[in-house]
């Protein structure tokens, strides 16, 4: 399954556009802010980068020069009306760049990503078919690029897998779309699992979700600290994948 990652205030339309492409491509969304993006941009490595226009007039434009000078090989889809798309033409470079002007149908978004990517539509909808028959939903929460990446690498064979690099950013992920189960860092800084799990909890829709903590401190008072919490279950960091596979398959059946 391809994989975009989606660029643009968390509102509405942002919502409307990833619960339709997200049954067809794994779509990770991005606040619109340059350091955010490029931190993303080398844990998820996109296969097509689609930006949200819409309420953007303070937009990051950095983000463009970023995409154009090191990311230059993957396709960028920007989305806006007339007025908003002009803000950001002067932007654009070369045919990485391509802009849809709202309003737009999910069919005319639909058609415009798979070009872009050189996919057959029809084929896409077929396998997404295939791919969504039963695979289980995991949030993996670590302030650490090379954490999440390994994580994410350990897993995505067998779940569909989003990322989350803090506390804020994995209640923003869960809000729109909720995960099966949430593998949360311990030690984060500003929010850290406990908050973010005290977070969860606190949501009746969400606080059955089973999270399982991960903790790069191997001593018996910190360990107790986390069992205190009730977790699902706890892995000492770098987790071990066969353990971890094990763990996870568990849990969720």
């Amino acid at each position: 399954m391809k994989k975009i990652l989606l660029i643009g205030k968390f509102n509405t339309v942002v919502n409307e556009t990833n619960h339709f492409l997200s049954r067809y491509f794994h779509v990770q969304l991005c606040s619109e802010n340059a350091g955010v993006l490029e931190g993303m941009l080398k844990i998820v490595k996109p296969d097509l980068v689609l930006i949200s226009l819409i309420g953007a007039y303070g937009i990051d434009t950095s983000i463009f020069f970023l995409l154009s000078d090191q990311y230059a090989q993957i396709p960028v889809l920007t989305i806006g009306t007339k007025e908003e798309s002009s803000k950001f033409f002067k932007y654009y470079e070369g045919e990485q760049f391509e802009n849809l002007i709202r309003p737009v149908e999910n069919g005319v978004i639909m058609e415009a990503v798979c070009r872009r990517l050189g996919l057959d539509e029809k084929e896409v909808e077929k396998e997404a078919v295939q791919e969504n028959s039963g695979r289980k939903r995991i949030l993996v929460v670590d302030d650490n690029g090379t954490a999440l990446r390994t994580i994410k690498a350990m897993l995505e064979e067998h779940y569909d897998v989003t990322v989350a690099i803090s506390g804020a950013q994995a209640m923003t992920s869960i809000g729109k779309k909720r995960p099966d189960l949430i593998l949360l860092d311990y030690e984060m800084p500003v929010c850290d699992g406990r908050m973010t799990l005290e977070m969860i909890r606190a949501e009746e829709e969400l606080k059955e979700i089973p999270v399982v903590f991960l903790t790069a401190v191997n001593d018996r008072a910190t360990i107790e600290t986390v069992l205190k919490l009730k977790p699902a279950g706890y892995f000492l960091k770098p987790p071990v994948k066969d353990k971890l596979l094990a763990e996870i398959g568990k849990i969720l059946n």
